[in-house]
């Protein structure tokens, strides 16, 4: 198993009862940030990998919302909105984040593109 995050309750507190993220199989590190510790976490005998279920899913596209926002509103300093990332980590599965994040910086792209604000970047020269 790969080691933690270190915004994660379990990097700073490691032990039997560190919980589980959606990287490590389905279940999702706890932040420091929202006050619950690792020690609080109980794990499910079974670990099944299933679908988000429909709260879940709300869940992810709410936290995702609301760091998209903080972006916008501190241009783009992402330092500025770092427990609200840790939020949207922990309730959607990885794959998702991955997602989420190259999905915004297209639309940032084509948002420029539309409005003629694209500066491609510089090319270098190949030898």
């Amino acid at each position: 198993m790969a080691a933690p995050p270190q915004h994660c309750a379990c990097a700073q507190n490691p032990g039997p009862m560190c919980c589980l993220c959606y990287r490590h199989v389905r279940l999702f590190w706890i932040c420091i940030r929202s006050g619950v510790t690792a020690s609080a976490v109980r794990l499910p005998e079974v670990i099944k990998m299933s679908a988000p279920s429909m709260e879940e899913r709300k869940a992810c596209w709410g936290a995702r919302d609301e760091y998209w926002k903080c972006l916008d509103e501190n241009m783009e300093d992402a330092s500025s909105c770092q427990k609200l990332r840790c939020s949207f980590e922990s309730r959607c599965p990885q794959q998702w984040v991955k997602y989420f994040d190259k999905r915004r910086d297209f639309l940032k792209y084509k948002e420029q593109l539309q409005a003629g604000e694209y500066q491609p970047p510089g090319t270098t020269e190949k030898s």
